[in-house]
């Protein structure tokens, strides 16, 4: 019968014009198992890749497979969700120990065990519930119904464990907390020891301790409130091992908050002996107590509602509803059979919504950003050193704020950027000093900032060894991005326009008059290496750095353009910008990713993880739709790159061809990435586990979705053939419009516009401007057409629109088999086969490095046409593209040859 009703709902909805995207079914999404995280042999980090760089310290393999994740950016927890002891391993951003080669390394916080004994427990289940982030262990034992819920509050900063038992003195248990990877301070430990002690008094046990090598001074506190029963604090003779024992009770709420001597603050960055990087070396025992205190006085159930609703406001603003059905399978198995190619789209929508479950845990105004891990490491030391890693990853983590509404996720970053930004002006000058002194200038700031790849929450570092200046654009696109997607000029103003500017001062500095073009030196395609000598790559203006050195001048003019800002700076990087050459084209039609590249993959791997030569495609927009020629030239690249690769090389992949509007191809990403890079517990795996890979994969549903980098708003960009019926809601447009959409076979039925700061709604979708758009009240709109697809209609903030009544538009299909038949001289023969739609063909030609074709033949009617190769200008190599045109004027997207021209 639900399944009968859902129908009728639909169908009713589509009768009635009420959008299911506009009122989506609620849905809920939930990870979920039926047995505990298993208990695996302990191994040893020696079993895992070398390349992980982390200490071989024991852990436990399913750690990363099984557990379920929880958090609210000041800590995180992994749950198991055994029945005999449980785990509950805690992490918190701030706790860093040495690494193997001098840095430092995210470690685990502590262990939190709970002994029930129960070992033959019957009915078992443990989830996590998306919805209310919410996770649950219930089963029987001994007739007995147990559950737990935990939650992982933001607005009271603590962790909250409610146990119950569904009869009265049948609840008792043992809570113990443990410091891991106790070492003595001193030589002996190689300065990086780690001590403390574990106490238990009346209801409240204290874990607390040091780091040797930050002088980092932590607590953890833990308190037990049981209801009914008996409760015994037990601490050992010499005041460790603290434990409280609770026996007979009928509930019982188990609190915990955490805390370390670490503040954000400027001088941590600029301070270069790790024991002085804290300046206060007090214990935080009085922040951890008012924290608990405050949490303490509260009963669960409001603690419950204060978590639900503030998380809830967050997570509700965006659904993806690709017509699945919540699945009665466990995650694992719903995974397994998703491998096994029983593709169910629950798991897809799981999938795009657990991306901005982890980054609403793990990243919060007041807290640090997520590193390689979110917020969540067993490790002594972290694989990568759990660190923030600037050449993609740590901007990856933030690819879904914006486009997925969680746009105030970002300040913690923001935060970060800003309290480093001293240590990377004296960074920028430092680099100058090495690798272009005479460029160098007086004046505090002028020189700009930058940053490279290794950073931590006490480090930073400068561009060099395998990632150049580029690394920093990265970087400050994001902050022209928060602009971009809220339109708020305080934003603009205050945070991103002098991220800009000083990136800008500095790249100016970086760039060197090469035979009339403008050239970074020294310059690295991120961690390409020359297989010839095994080291890093180092050469002259990569495509990295010039596109995002293109990238970021460009943002700092239309940035200065909005504000009114006439420094005269902005004369220099305007003259600079078209000299810049972001974009080559090699002899295989590819972009090259160095200037002296020649075929595709002539130097470095050319399969490698990183596809750095297309970052202007994404995260930057100089390649895009309004740039045909480069556009095809970034498939021709990422087809030689090819889809197989680390789960956050993947996510990054499904990206990149979501731009270029090729759903299938981003689709078929999608799925490599749940098939190939995804464990258990949905994380993504490097291998070993990296949450970057989660937020690209999220990042990129939105972007097949959603587009809006092009100066307008392009509805359902790249929609696969498989989401044939679906809708989303609240998905963000630059301008900030709140975009929803409803679809049936691929056609577009609704779209709801929500304008949340005003201006002018530009927007494409096949024959919109067809369309009708009315206003909340039900008035028709006026708008403009500049062109067909293509609308616009002015806003203010608050005002809502809906879009019906839009015309079906089917798209061209290719010719297909594009080959040169016939080269002798400079007569040029090409051949294709008839694509089913056309009624006549144009034919384009592209040599040189200009982003656009020339149309050299319209209206061709046959499927084969002669060329002469002077009619294309005098060059060694080219591009030869033919679109079919149906009855209505529609091209294709267009089908290429690669030639090589004999003069």
């Amino acid at each position: 019968m639900k399944k009968v009703r859902l129908f009728f709902f639909v169908v009713a909805s589509l009768w009635t014009g009420i959008s299911i995207a506009q009122k989506p079914r609620s849905k809920n999404y939930r990870l979920w198992y039926d047995k505990p995280v298993p208990n695996l042999p302990i191994t040893s980090l020696d079993s895992l890749n070398a390349q992980t760089l982390v200490e071989a310290t024991p852990l436990d393999p399913a750690w990363e497979n099984w557990s379920l994740p929880i958090g609210n950016g000041y800590m995180g927890a992994s749950l198991f969700g055994r029945t005999v002891t449980e785990r509950i391993q805690l992490t918190e951003n701030s706790m860093a120990a040495k690494s193997l080669y001098g840095g430092v390394g995210l470690t685990n916080f502590a262990e939190l065990y709970l002994d029930f004994n129960h070992k033959t427990p019957q009915k078992y289940s443990r989830s996590l519930r998306l919805n209310d982030a919410v996770s649950t262990v219930k089963y029987e034992q001994d007739g007995v119904r147990y559950e737990r819920e935990y939650i992982a509050s933001y607005p009271d900063k603590v962790l909250a464990i409610r146990l119950t038992a569904s009869q009265k003195n049948k609840l008792s248990f043992t809570v113990r907390p443990e410091i891991p990877y106790k070492k003595p301070i001193g030589p002996a430990s190689k300065n990086n020891g780690r001590v403390g002690r574990v106490s238990a008094q009346n209801d409240l046990i204290t874990l607390s301790g040091k780091l040797e090598h930050l002088n980092i001074r932590f607590e953890g506190q833990f308190r037990v409130i049981p209801t009914g029963g008996t409760l015994k604090a037990i601490t050992d003779a010499d005041g460790d091992n603290g434990k409280i024992v609770v026996t007979g009770a009928d509930a019982a709420l188990i609190l915990v908050a955490v805390g370390t001597n670490y503040k954000l603050d400027s001088s941590i960055f600029e301070e270069h002996t790790s024991s002085k990087k804290l300046a206060d070396t007090t214990s935080p025992h009085r922040r951890v107590t008012a924290i608990l205190e405050k949490a303490s006085a509260k009963t669960y159930a409001q603690l419950l509602a204060s978590h639900r609703n503030e998380y809830s406001a967050l997570f509700d603003r965006a659904t993806v509803n690709l017509g699945a059905n919540e699945s009665a399978l466990t995650t694992d198995a719903l995974l397994n059979n998703y491998k096994a190619g029983v593709i169910d789209p629950y798991l897809e929508e799981l999938y795009f919504q657990y991306g901005r479950y982890l980054l609403i845990c793990s990243s919060r105004p007041g807290t640090l950003p997520p590193n390689l891990q979110g917020i969540w490491s067993q490790y002594d030391i972290t694989p990568w050193t759990g660190g923030y890693w600037h050449n993609i990853n740590i901007q990856m983590n933030y690819w879904p704020v914006f486009t997925t509404n969680l746009t105030e996720l970002f300040q913690s970053f923001a935060d970060y950027n800003l309290a480093y930004r001293r240590a990377a002006t004296q960074g920028a000058t430092d680099y100058l000093k090495r690798n272009n002194p005479h460029r160098l200038v007086a004046g505090d700031g002028e020189n700009g900032w930058t940053i490279g790849t290794g950073a931590s929450a006490y480090s930073i570092s400068k561009p060099g060894i395998h990632s150049g200046p580029g690394t920093g654009t990265m970087t400050t696109k994001l902050f022209w991005d928060y602009y971009a997607f809220t339109g708020d000029k305080q934003i603009l103003k205050n945070i991103t326009y002098p991220a800009l500017l000083g990136m800008s001062k500095f790249l100016a500095k970086v760039v060197v008059d090469t035979a009339g073009v403008l050239l970074t030196y020294p310059s690295y395609s991120p961690e390409q290496r020359w297989q010839k000598v095994k080291e890093h790559y180092k050469t002259m203006g990569t495509a990295f750095d010039q596109q995002m050195i293109y990238e970021n001048h460009r943002d700092v003019l239309k940035a200065a353009q909005e504000l009114g800002d006439t420094t005269p700076f902005l004369a220099v990087i305007q003259a600079q910008l078209p000299r810049l050459d972001p974009v080559l084209i090699g002899m295989s039609g590819q972009i090259k990713e160095y200037r002296e590249e020649n075929y595709y993959g002539e130097i470095g791997d050319p399969r490698h993880r990183h596809t750095s030569q297309l970052v202007g495609l994404y995260p930057g927009t100089l390649i895009n739709s309004t740039t045909p020629a480069w556009l095809d030239a970034a498939k021709t690249s990422l087809n030689g790159r090819g889809d197989k690769a680390t789960g956050w090389g993947m996510a990054f992949r499904l990206n990149l061809w979501a731009r270029t509007k090729d759903g299938d191809r981003a689709y078929a990403l999608y799925r490599s990435l749940l098939q190939k890079g995804t464990l258990n517990n949905l994380w993504d795996t490097h291998p070993p586990f990296q949450i970057d890979g989660n937020f690209g994969g999220t990042a990129g549903v939105a972007e097949m979705l959603l587009q809006s980098h092009e100066g307008f708003i392009d509805l359902l960009p790249a929609l696969p053939q498989a989401w044939k019926t679906g809708a989303y809601s609240g998905l963000l447009a630059r301008g900030n419009f709140e975009v929803s959409a409803q679809w049936t076979d691929g056609q577009a039925r609704r779209f709801t516009i929500k304008s949340n700061a005003g201006g002018l709604c530009q927007l494409r979708y096949p024959n919109i401007h067809q369309a009708t758009v009315q206003s909340a009240t039900g008035n028709r709109v006026p708008i403009t057409s500049p062109k067909r697809d293509f609308i616009a209609f002015a806003t203010q903030a608050g005002d809502v629109f809906t879009i019906t009544g839009l015309p079906a538009a089917s798209k061209v299909a290719n010719p297909s088999n594009l080959h040169i038949n016939e080269q002798q001289g400079e007569k040029i023969v090409i051949r294709w086969d008839k694509s089913p739609d056309a009624v006549a063909y144009n034919i384009y030609s592209h040599v040189g490095n200009s982003p656009d074709y020339t149309l050299i033949q319209a209206n061709c009617r046959a499927t084969t046409t002669e060329l002469v190769a002077a009619d294309v200008k005098a060059a060694k190599h080219g591009t030869l593209r033919v679109t079919a045109v149906d009855e209505t004027g529609r091209e294709s997207s267009g089908l290429t040859v690669q030639v090589i021209y004999a003069h």
